[in-house]
C-alpha cells in the first residue's frame, strides 16, 4: 500500500523510514540524498543546506499528489551537512524549518538539521534483548531516574559524551542494584534549562552528548550489563521555537488551530492536534522509532493530565462534542499507541505520569 496514504490515514506507524531525509543512491549511478516532507498548506518548499550555500532557490520540492508531502532529490548531498526546508507558508512567511524526521541536528544555540545515515552501528546487545519478558512479567524492578546533563561532567563543567557516560553510569546502577534507567528527555531541545521537556526534534538524540551511533552504544553497554533502559517521551505538547514545528506550513499543521485548545500558556508551549491522521502517524512512529532504531525497554509519557483533558491549566476552553472535558481525540491516540506496543513489542513496558488520578 501506498505510504503516502497510510500517513494520511495514521497507519503508517514506521513512517521515519519515508519521511524526512536519507541517502540515495540514483539509478543511473549517482549518490546523494532524498528529503521528504509534510506541509499540506505551504504555497512551495525548498531545501536549503551546505550543498547550495543556503539558496532558497536552487532546490525547489514537488508535492506528490493530494498527500501535502514535498519530495527533492539532491545530488552531491552527503553525510554531515546541514540543511533546513524553506517554507513559503501558507499565510506569506517563508521561514527555515528543522526537519520535524531530522536524524541528527547541530548543537544549541545552532539549530539546523544534519544529513545522517542511521546505518552507523553493530549492535551487540542480542544476548539481552533475546530474553526480554513480556512488561508486566512479574520480577523485581528498581527505576533509576537519570538526566544526563547533571548527572555528570568534565571537570570544566563540558558535557561527557555517551560513550563515556555508559561506562559510569553501568557501574553505578549494578552498585546500587538498579534494574532500569529512566532517561529525562534526550530528544532534541534548545534549552538547557527545559530538562528536555521541550523538544524541538522528536527522531533526534540531543547532540550535547554525541551522535545517534553514541546514544546506541550507550544502549548497547547498559544492555550488556543487564540494565533496561526507559525513554521519558513528550508526545503532549512542543514549544514554540518559529524553526520548529509550530505553524510549520504558515498554518496549525500539527498544532490545534484555536489556541483554547492548542496552547498551553503557563508552559509556553502548542498542543499536539490529535484528531489530525498525520500527527498520529508522527507521534506514534516516533514512539515506535526510538524502540526499533535504539533498542529501548520502555516508554514512560510526560504530562498525560494534560492531554486527557480540555481544561487542563486553562480558565477558557472547547468541551468535546458532548459538553465534556474529556480529549476524545488524545485518548483514542494513547489507546491507539498502547494497542500497536502490546501487539508488536510485548516487552515495552508503557509508564503515563497522570497527575490528577
Amino acid at each position: 500500500m501506498d505510504q503516502a496514504y497510510l500517513f494520511n490515514t495514521g497507519k503508517d506507524y514506521k513512517s521515519y523510514n519515508y519521511l524526512g531525509s536519507r541517502p540515495y543512491s540514483h539509478p543511473d549511478g549517482d549518490k546523494g540524498y532524498l528529503f521528504r516532507v509534510w506541509a499540506p498548506n505551504a504555497k512551495a518548499v525548498s531545501v536549503v543546506g551546505d550543498f547550495n550555500d543556503w539558496n532558497p532557490e536552487a532546490y525547489y520540492m514537488y508535492k506528490i499528489g493530494d498527500s501535502g508531502i514535498w519530495e527533492a532529490y539532491i545530488s552531491g548531498a552527503k553525510q554531515w551537512d546541514r540543511y533546513k526546508y524553506h517554507v513559503y507558508g501558507a499565510d506569506g512567511s517563508e521561514v527555515n524549518k528543522v526537519d520535524p524526521y531530522a536524524r541528527h541536528c547541530e548543537t544549541r544555540p545552532a539549530d539546523a538539521s544534519i544529513l545522517y545515515d542511521p546505518n552507523d552501528y553493530e549492535w551487540h546487545d542480542e544476548a539481552f534483548t533475546s530474553k526480554r519478558v513480556h512488561a508486566c512479567a512479574p520480577r523485581p524492578i528498581s527505576i533509576y531516574e537519570v538526566h544526563l546533563g547533571s548527572w555528570k561532567r568534565h571537570e570544566d563543567g563540558n558535557f561527557m559524551n555517551y560513550r563515556e557516560i555508559a561506562k559510569d553510569l553501568a557501574k553505578y546502577c549494578k552498585k546500587m542494584g538498579y534494574t532500569h534507567v529512566e532517561l529525562m528527555p534526550i530528544l532534541e531541545h534548545p534549552l538547557d534549562d527545559s530538562w528536555g521537556y521541550q523538544v524541538i526534534c522528536y527522531y533526534a538524540v540531543t547532540s550535547r552528548f554525541g551522535t545517534p551511533a553514541d546514544f546506541k552504544y550507550f544502549v548497547d553497554h547498559l544492555h550488556k550489563n543487564g540494565i533496561s533502559i526507559i525513554l521519558d517521551w513528550v508526545p503532549a505538547h512542543f514549544p514554540k521555537n518559529s524553526e520548529g514545528l509550530v505553524h510549520f506550513d504558515g498554518s496549525a499543521c500539527y498544532e490545534y488551530k484555536d489556541p483554547r485548545i492548542g496552547e498551553h500558556k503557563e508552559w509556553g508551549t502548542f498542543v499536539f492536534d490529535y484528531s489530525k491522521a498525520e500527527v498520529q502517524s508522527f507521534l506514534i512512529s516516533n514512539a515506535v522509532f526510538w524502540i526499533e532504531e535504539f533498542h529501548l525497554d520502555g516508554i514512560r509519557m510526560d504530562a498525560v493530565s494534560s492531554m486527557l483533558y480540555r481544561d487542563y491549566g486553562r480558565t477558557e476552553y472547547i468541551p468535546n462534542i458532548y459538553g465534556g472535558t474529556d480529549n476524545l481525540e488524545a485518548i483514542d491516540f494513547i489507546r491507539n499507541l498502547n494497542s500497536i506496543m502490546s501487539e508488536n513489542y510485548p516487552y515495552v513496558m508503557m509508564i503515563a505520569e497522570e497527575s490528577t488520578a
